[in-house]
């Protein structure tokens, strides 16, 4: 199986610098992953270092904790898709999801689809499900998709501990959830080239991991 189409390499590190952004893209470049997955202030940096390549540049917004309003979100978006960005990671209002407030996670996610559709850009909702319910994670896959989304998306990769990140069922339960044209975003503790295709197997269109040139090799 070859995965490096499959891959968002990633660097969330709050003390990444811009040597590791640098090496980020040139690696992107050298192993033909789909994107890079960079904080909003290495946006700029990754579009530069990636000019004139197949690779996207995907930011993270309301990262990592969702907590953020969607204001906030919006001017995070808009700031980064005008540096370049051609995707854009949010997550969602967690809070909003777990108490089924429709209005609260539309407000959350509408508004960043249209913004980022009006820019030619892709928008991947982020659900964090290790903290939902399996119930919770369909709601959240068919939220994320009626208000827009692109792809809908496992895992932050910042909480730690067993199951914290993508595993085989969530994803799997994910695929069955959303259309078979929204994607799927497999994200969290993905390590080595048996969990990535494992993943994909069940039914990831996307990895993210800043495991990618291991998982490669």
């Amino acid at each position: 199986m070859s995965l490096n189409a499959y891959i968002d390499h990633t660097n969330l590190a709050p003390d990444a610098s811009e040597d590791d952004i640098r090496t980020l893209c040139d690696e992107a470049r050298k192993h033909r992953f789909a994107a890079v997955c960079v904080n909003p202030v290495w946006v700029h940096r990754a579009v530069e270092h990636l000019k004139g390549t197949d690779v996207a540049v995907c930011s993270v917004v309301g990262f990592p904790t969702g907590a953020h309003l969607a204001s906030i979100k919006l001017r995070e978006a808009k700031r980064a898709l005008n540096c370049g960005a051609t995707e854009i990671d949010t997550v969602i209002n967690i809070s909003a999801l777990k108490a089924h407030d429709y209005n609260a996670v539309r407000a959350d996610i509408e508004p960043l689809a249209i913004l980022v559709h009006e820019k030619g850009a892709k928008l991947k909702v982020i659900l964090e499900t290790a903290l939902l319910t399996p119930d919770e994670i369909i709601l959240g896959c068919k939220w994320a998709e009626e208000f827009g989304a692109d792809f809908v998306k496992t895992s932050t990769g910042m909480l730690k501990g067993e199951n914290m990140g993508a595993t085989v069922p969530v994803v799997a339960l994910m695929r069955a959830t959303v259309k078979p044209e929204t994607g799927v975003k497999a994200s969290g503790g993905i390590r080595d080239r048996a969990t990535a295709e494992a993943m994909i197997k069940a039914g990831a269109t996307r990895l993210g991991t800043s495991a990618s040139v291991d998982i490669v090799s």
